[in-house]
């Protein structure tokens, strides 16, 4: 399947406010934002494109070849605050964008062990060269522990049985497929939800522990938010409620401003607010979800940059 960007044009609209600004795509994915945003830019505008996947890093790689504009790092965006300090644009940057979760050719590429419904090997991570596998991982997790990620990051209500399962298995044979793994849960879980595979939330948790998914996303946005200029935009488009929840409450913190006692006599400015919100959750369109299907749990939220 090609990769469609989700929300392309809200984003895009949301993010640009300067076309001669310094902009971050902190998933450049298969380039289909950060081409759009390219669209929007003058010759002075500039575009620094981040990924952990090697493969994503090509195309970037691509890309810059093409358009002087661009500037390509390896690595999770979690690492903005060097690479800011490294290019020397500390507090200047005038908008990033996240495209959370994983792409569809990476769910499609059965070698990258994404995918419940392909068989490949037990990988699932997004830097393929570096990192735990999915497979050395289960392979010595301990029950409580594997049965806590997948209720915290998978929200999966039969998590103990699934773990059990996952590690009553192990003993007899390695768990080394991506299909060997859905079977195992599928066996293990009592009651399948209507059209969606039993195994869907666990691959999910998963694959947020092995490439720390939420962790990177905390540790980021607090950075990204040091990075921006005032007026700077910040756009997150997540795909399910752990990632959308991180996201809300980061804004409505830097939204309030300072934690000081609400007895404490000051004004709202004296609370030094960081951030304010720009509208409200943008969800993909009825013609977009239909078109792809992926959109349809996408959340977008926009803030911008005030102090």
């Amino acid at each position: 399947m090609q990769h469609q960007s989700v929300l392309l044009e809200q984003a895009v609209v949301a993010l640009v406010t300067d076309k001669n600004g310094f902009y971050v795509d902190g998933t450049f994915g298969r380039g289909g934002h950060s081409r759009r945003i390219l669209k929007d830019l003058s010759e002075q505008g500039r575009l620094l494109v981040i990924d952990k996947d090697p493969e994503a890093i090509a195309l970037a790689q691509e890309l810059a070849l093409e358009d002087k504009r661009v500037s390509v790092y390896h690595g999770s965006f979690d690492a903005l605050q060097k690479v800011m300090h490294d290019l020397d644009v500390m507090g200047q940057v005038t908008g990033v964008l996240l495209d959370l979760g994983v792409s569809s050719p990476q769910l499609d590429d059965a070698q990258r062990g994404f995918s419940f419904n392909k068989d490949g090997p037990l990988d699932m991570r997004m830097n393929t060269a570096s990192g735990t596998t999915a497979e050395a991982w289960l392979a010595q997790v301990d029950e409580k522990a594997l049965a806590d990620v997948l209720y915290q990051f998978g929200e999966e209500r039969y998590s103990r049985r699934i773990a059990r399962a996952i590690c009553k298995y192990r003993l007899q044979d390695a768990i080394s497929s991506t299909l060997q793994l859905a079977e195992i849960i599928k066996q293990a879980h009592p009651k399948w939800e209507r059209h969606k595979h039993p195994a869907t939330r666990s691959f999910q948790a998963i694959r947020i522990v092995i490439n720390n998914e939420l962790g990177d996303l905390q540790n980021a946005l607090a950075v990204m938010l040091d990075a921006l200029a005032i007026g700077g935009r910040l756009v997150v488009i997540s795909f399910h409620s752990l990632e959308d929840r991180i996201v809300k409450q980061f804004i409505q913190k830097e939204i309030k401003g300072g934690d000081f006692p609400v007895d404490l006599p000051i004004t709202q400015d004296q609370l030094n607010p960081r951030l304010k919100a720009i509208g409200k959750a943008v969800k993909a369109g009825d013609e977009e979800v239909n078109e792809n299907i992926r959109s349809r749990s996408a959340i977008m939220r926009i803030a911008e940059k005030i102090a």
